[in-house]
Formats: structure tokens, C-alpha cells, sequence
């Protein structure tokens, strides 16, 4: 038997049942992307498909924004179950799905897709996949805790605040470089820091500030979760996300980083007392959510994490 080639192309669609002859499993799940190559989630998802005994291939596929709207119409047609999203196309295939998850819709981003027929439902795990992380990493949930996202300006950062606030945390504190970015976000989730049960009104459990250092020094007394949501750390002449001075050893440190593993902010809350983790538990949650989006049943979680880790050396 043939095996599933390391990406495939617009030009393959056209013809899939041909151009994935001879795989041992139909190949009805992807990822899309501009790059594509880079993905892991083949190494995750085809042992949880295996484990779980479902008749399926997960491949990779490059297409290009302006292949987009017509590879979606020819993966829809090839059969698939679904489809993951990853740059450049959460922001194009938002407007292309016929319905959409009230987490992606607040959001404003897809990167699962679901195929119901002739409809494609779209849904974002960024946000539910954060969610299950920090709940692994610190056996805490978003509602008890005071959380600050560093890089809310968009992306990852505007994924994680929505989910925070949807899970109605108990202070949410926006910082991005261009400020207007996070006061645009605190004012598309104000509605959702509404307590008719408070007092206070929502200007104190909902911030934005800018990415400075006195203005992480006024905040960080009151916040228990710093979330970097940013690329800083990934090399190693980055500048501190957070000053190390006002790391404190209550904090909980989350780097949304995982290659490399141990980055600045990383050893800066283990050195000043501070329980930290790395960026891997939510891609793995991502794919775990994505993988119950299309079956509607429970991930083999632990069969997904070994595939990761393997993929990762």
C-alpha cells in the first residue's frame, strides 16, 4: 500500500480518489494551510483514527488564499469528514463555512471545520483548547482566576480572551503593543463582564493596557495567570515578555511557545518561585477538541499525546 504523501496540492483535489489511491484509509480528514508543511496534527490524529478504529487518513494539503474557496467546494465533494485551518486561512474560511460555533463567531477566526452534508460548520479550539491546558497544567478552570494576555490584539491573544470571558473569569486584564488593538477587544466583550450580581461595574474585572512596564507594574498585583499569547521566546536574543522584577511566586505562568520547550518567561517564573508550563498541552487539546468536533465522541487523548511528543523528538 502506498503511503499518504507529505503534502498534497490544489492540483491533487481535482482528482483525490486518484491521487490518493492505494492509501490503506481513505484520506477524508486535512489540515489546510499557506504554509502546510510544518503541521504536526497528522502525527496526532492518524493513531487517535487507528485507536479508535475509524476507516480514515488524516493529510496535509497546500492551498494557496486564492485556491481556498474552490478547494473547499472540492473537499467537500471528495467526501471529507473535515478539515483543520491554520494561517493564512482562519480569517477567509470564517466567511465561507454556512454556520459557525458561538466560540468562532466571538472569535472571529475558524480552524476546524466540520462537513454535515452539503453544510460546512465551523468552530474554533483555540480558545477551548487553552482552556483544557491550563486546567491540566494547574488544576485550576478560567472562572476562578484572574488572568492577564499578553499579545490580545489578535490571533491566539483574541482566542484566549474570549474564552476567558465567555467562561466569566473573575478579572481580565488585555495587553497588546498597539493598545487601540486590546480597547477594541475590551469593548466587544464588555457584555459578557455584565453581573447584575456585582456591585462594581465592568471596568474593573475588564483592562486594556499597553505592552509597558509600569503598565504591567499597576496590573500584575491583581492577576494570578500571565498567558503569553505573543512569538517573543522563540529565539533566544528575545527581549523579557514581563520583566522578571514583577514575576511573584502566586503567578501562574503560561507560554503559548512550545518550540523551543523552555523559553525566557519560562525560566523567569521558575526563578522567581512561580509554577509554569509551555504551549504543547494546548496544541494538543486543539487537536483532541477538533477530533470530537467530527465523531462526537471522546479522543484517544493519550494515544494523540504520544504522537506529539514522538513527532516533537
Amino acid at each position: 500500500m502506498a503511503e499518504a504523501k507529505d503534502v498534497y496540492t490544489f492540483s491533487d483535489l481535482k482528482d483525490w480518489s486518484a491521487s490518493t489511491k492505494g492509501l490503506d484509509h481513505p484520506a477524508t480528514l486535512s489540515v489546510i494551510g499557506d504554509p502546510v508543511e510544518h503541521s504536526r496534527s497528522p502525527q496526532m490524529h492518524n493513531p487517535a483514527l487507528q485507536s479508535a478504529g475509524i476507516d480514515a487518513e488524516y493529510v496535509r494539503i497546500h492551498l494557496t488564499p486564492e485556491e481556498l474557496t474552490e478547494g473547499l467546494a472540492l473537499i467537500k465533494a471528495a467526501g471529507f469528514t473535515g478539515t483543520n485551518v491554520t494561517i493564512p486561512h482562519k480569517g477567509g474560511i470564517f466567511d465561507a463555512v454556512d454556520d459557525i460555533t458561538e466560540v468562532g463567531r466571538r472569535i472571529g477566526a475558524v480552524n476546524t471545520v466540520a462537513i454535515d452534508g452539503d453544510k460546512l460548520i465551523g468552530h474554533n479550539t483555540d480558545g477551548p483548547g487553552l482552556k483544557r491546558a491550563i486546567r491540566e497544567e494547574f488544576s485550576m478552570d478560567l472562572t476562578d482566576l484572574r488572568i492577564m494576555i499578553i499579545g490580545a490584539g489578535g490571533g491566539a491573544g483574541k482566542a484566549a480572551a474570549v474564552q476567558c470571558a465567555m467562561d466569566h473569569c473573575d478579572r481580565l486584564v488585555l495587553v497588546n503593543r498597539t493598545v487601540a488593538k486590546a480597547e477594541t477587544l475590551k469593548s466587544e466583550l464588555e457584555d459578557l463582564f455584565v453581573d447584575p450580581d456585582r456591585l462594581e461595574g465592568p471596568a474593573d474585572r475588564l483592562v486594556a493596557i499597553p505592552w509597558e512596564e509600569k503598565a504591567l507594574e499597576r496590573e500584575l498585583g491583581q492577576v494570578d495567570l500571565i498567558i503569553n499569547a505573543t512569538s517573543v521566546g522563540m529565539k533566544r536574543t528575545d527581549a523579557e515578555v514581563v520583566p522578571q522584577r514583577l514575576i511573584e511566586p502566586h503567578h501562574l505562568v503560561y507560554d503559548m511557545i512550545y518550540a523551543p520547550p523552555r523559553t525566557r518567561l519560562i525560566n523567569d517564573a521558575e526563578s522567581a518561585g512561580a509554577k509554569a508550563a509551555n504551549g504543547l498541552s494546548m496544541l494538543l487539546w486543539q487537536g483532541v477538541l477538533a477530533f470530537e468536533f467530527w465523531f462526537n465522541r471522546e479522543a484517544p487523548v493519550e494515544v494523540m499525546r504520544k504522537g506529539l511528543m514522538e513527532s516533537l523528538g
